[in-house]
């Protein structure tokens, strides 16, 4: 899971979502230069554009320079398939403009985190579904073969699987494979329980596995790879601290005017969540909460990016066949 630590250091917001920091400095009246954002609304999602173009855009975020894509539905956690496909066409649509392969490309498709842990193994399930190409596209018939791209995939699991760096197999692989671009797909951390497996982000500047639950390890980008890297990541948890001061804020907003709230209305947030973490102590501060139904989710959400990447990769796959050519 990803996270950007020195946001989380800063404010005692823990969130991967470059839209959710945005949010979270603008509602506290802090000023985010160097930080563009754009937004569309159709009928299933709500599509926004977050650009951060300078250094300073960096240092308010906690992010680096880059575009970061977010696709959210509150639909995403219901079993429609005609939801499923119309955000797995959007997914698509971005993924393709974000990634403008040649004809030609190569692309190698990581699929981060634990398939043992339910909530971290969206990558791994994605790559299970994925149509791969690499070791028969010399054999695909020539009608077909200008359809497709050179696809190959790996779920390389995580240090305390394999006593390996993540970053240090994808590296290897890529001075073997030499493709033109990794995708590499992860879950991650939210500030606010309604954007749990109800959000898509995709970013063209790549991502540190395990840091979003405190593991700092060697981040896969294109300064290390040596390749262009996009990650498409998903929260599959909050933080409990997060959920612990949204409960305290509801409750004085419900109770303010009715009785005194004496200090406890006049703390601020710095303070309300540094109580927080004082209660909660390291043990249970340090949890992370995910829905009761995640099995459900991740199986249904693993559909969605694969779908949308079957399409963004080929050519030959049209959005309407989106599923056909899932694994």
């Amino acid at each position: 899971m990803e996270s950007n630590s020195s946001f989380a250091e800063r404010t005692s917001i823990r969130t991967d979502l470059a839209v959710e920091a945005r949010q979270f400095l603008t509602q506290q009246g802090y000023a985010v230069p160097g930080v563009t954002v754009e937004e569309d609304e159709s009928e299933y999602a709500k599509v926004s554009w977050v650009k951060i173009t300078s250094p300073e855009g960096f240092q308010a975020m906690g992010k680096p320079p880059g575009n970061y894509i977010t696709i959210e539905s509150q639909y995403l956690r219901q079993a429609s398939r005609v939801v499923q496909e119309e955000i797995g066409k959007i997914l698509a649509r971005e993924l393709e403009k974000l990634a403008n392969l040649s004809a030609d490309a190569t692309v190698l498709v990581i699929g981060l985190g634990n398939w043992h842990a339910t909530p971290d193994a969206l990558g791994p399930r994605v790559i299970d579904e994925l149509m791969v190409t690499r070791h028969v596209a010399q054999y695909a018939p020539e009608e077909l073969s200008e359809g497709l791209r050179i696809v190959c995939a790996l779920a390389p699991g995580v240090l305390g699987l394999t006593g390996i760096e993540t970053g240090e197999i994808v590296k290897g692989i890529v001075q073997n494979v030499k493709p033109d671009l990794i995708i590499a797909i992860d879950s991650l951390a939210a500030r606010s329980v309604d954007r749990v497996c109800t959000t898509i982000q995709l970013a063209d500047n790549g991502i540190n596995p395990g840091s979003g639950v405190g593991n700092k390890r060697l981040g896969i980008t294109k300064e290390t790879m040596g390749v262009p890297v996009i990650a498409i990541g998903v929260p599959t948890v909050v933080h409990a601290s997060n959920i612990a001061y949204d409960v305290i804020e509801t409750l004085l907003g419900q109770m303010k005017g009715d009785i005194d709230l004496g200090i406890m209305g006049r703390l601020g947030e710095a303070d309300k969540r540094q109580m927080i973490r004082a209660v909660l102590g390291s043990e249970i501060g340090d949890l992370h909460v995910t829905p009761k139904e995640i099995d459900s989710l991740i199986l249904n959400l693993s559909r969605v990016v694969a779908g949308a990447l079957n399409v963004a990769l080929h050519p030959a796959v049209k959005p309407e066949d989106m599923y056909r050519y899932l694994q």
